[in-house]
């Protein structure tokens, strides 16, 4: 279900609340964050998940006017899962300045071989369009991964899942624990 304004607290209120939150919202993505390499990550994005990081960018903007709010919301709501997908965000995530760029240029294509596998099916994630110009990626990127029914109603009662990077430079298999596959399941079912 989308964010509306009703969601979002005021800077002021959230302020009083933002501890509580942030200690909710980084024991939620521990269970959904997934290192699928030593410099690849991806966090399954939910409706908590992304009302934090609405919050935390309207307190960092100190973003108050209704037009301005609902902005974030428009941004944000394009991420959020849904009875028929699951959406998250990777992150290529380079810390030594001198490898940053090569990264970002090796690891082109990256948006064709991601794979969400259970069973006898496999989802290809969809990236959002223009984070890569053919030269280099983008350090963020954001993932939907689009179930047809069949394989939606296989993934709910699958035993074992796992993501799958199949490019030539980087390639790996990891397995999804229980509690976050528990946690998926209740996106698409919420």
């Amino acid at each position: 279900m989308k964010l509306s304004a009703k969601d979002i607290w005021p800077n002021k209120v959230y302020e009083a609340a933002r501890a509580e939150m942030r200690s909710h919202v980084i024991a939620l993505k521990a269970v959904r964050r997934i290192a699928l390499a030593p410099d690849v990550t991806l966090v399954f994005e939910n409706r908590d998940t992304l009302r934090w990081q609405i919050q935390e960018m309207l307190r960092a903007e100190r973003i108050e006017t209704p037009a301005a709010v609902q902005e974030e919301l428009d941004v944000y709501n394009a991420l959020m899962p849904d009875h028929e997908s699951l959406s998250a965000t990777l992150f290529i995530e380079v810390t030594d300045e001198a490898r940053i760029a090569q990264v970002l240029h090796d690891l082109v294509g990256l948006e064709e071989t991601l794979y969400l596998r259970f069973g006898s099916d496999e989802i290809r994630a969809s990236f959002e369009a223009g984070r890569s110009d053919g030269a280099r990626i983008s350090a963020v990127q954001y993932v939907r991964f689009v179930f047809p029914p069949g394989p939606r109603d296989r993934f709910l009662t699958a035993h074992e899942a796992h993501l799958e990077l199949r490019h030539p430079r980087l390639r790996s298999s990891v397995a999804l624990g229980p509690e976050a596959l528990a946690s998926l399941r209740g996106d698409l079912t919420a």
